[in-house]
C-alpha cells in the first residue's frame, strides 16, 4: 500500500477535531454501515433470498464461480457454500453440470428464473442508487469518496501496524 501524504500529515495544533466530533463521525459511519446492511437484507428478502444466497447467486452470474474460492473470499466455510448451492438448486435458480473438460469440476449457471431474480435485484439496487446517490451533487459524492477512502486507508494502516 502506498502511504499518502494525508496519512503522514499531522493536524496543526488547535486544528484537530474534538473528541466529540470524532465520536459523531464514528457513530455516523456505524449508522451508514447498519443502514447499508439492512438495505442489502431487504433487497435479498424482497426476492426470497438470504444475503448469502444472493452473494452466491451473484457470483455464479459472473460465470467464474468456484465454491471453495467463494468460501475463502467471504470467510465462510465450504459446507455453508454447499448448503447455499443446494438451496439455490431447490429454488430452481441455478443448475449444475459436470465440466466437459474435467469430470471433477462442476459448472454452475443461472436458470431463466435465476436470471430474472438477478435482474430484479439489480433493478432494485439501481433504483436505490438513483433515489439516494444520484440526488447528491457531484462534489458531495467526490468529497464522500475522498474522505471514505482516506479513513479506510488510515484504518488499514493502523491495523497493519498493530499486527507487527
Amino acid at each position: 500500500m502506498v502511504e499518502t501524504t494525508a496519512l503522514r500529515a499531522q493536524p496543526k495544533p488547535g486544528c484537530a477535531p474534538s473528541l466529540h466530533e470524532v465520536h459523531a463521525a464514528i457513530a455516523c459511519l456505524q449508522r451508514l454501515t447498519q443502514a447499508f446492511a439492512e438495505r442489502r437484507s431487504q433487497l435479498a428478502a424482497g426476492v426470497g433470498l438470504s444475503e448469502h444466497q444472493w452473494g452466491v447467486l451473484e457470483e455464479i452470474s459472473t460465470e467464474h464461480f468456484m465454491p471453495s474460492l467463494f468460501a475463502e473470499q467471504r470467510a465462510s466455510t465450504r459446507a455453508a457454500v454447499s448448503k447455499t448451492i443446494r438451496q439455490l438448486l431447490d429454488k430452481a435458480l441455478i443448475s449444475v453440470s459436470v465440466s466437459k473438460d474435467d469430470g471433477r469440476q462442476r459448472k454452475y449457471v443461472l436458470t431463466a428464473k435465476g436470471r430474472k431474480v438477478m435482474a430484479e435485484l439489480r433493478a432494485s439496487r439501481q433504483q436505490a442508487i438513483d433515489d439516494i446517490w444520484l440526488k447528491l451533487a457531484p462534489e458531495q459524492v467526490a468529497q464522500f469518496t475522498h474522505i471514505g477512502n482516506d479513513v479506510a486507508q488510515r484504518i488499514e494502516a493502523y491495523l497493519k501496524a498493530s499486527t507487527k
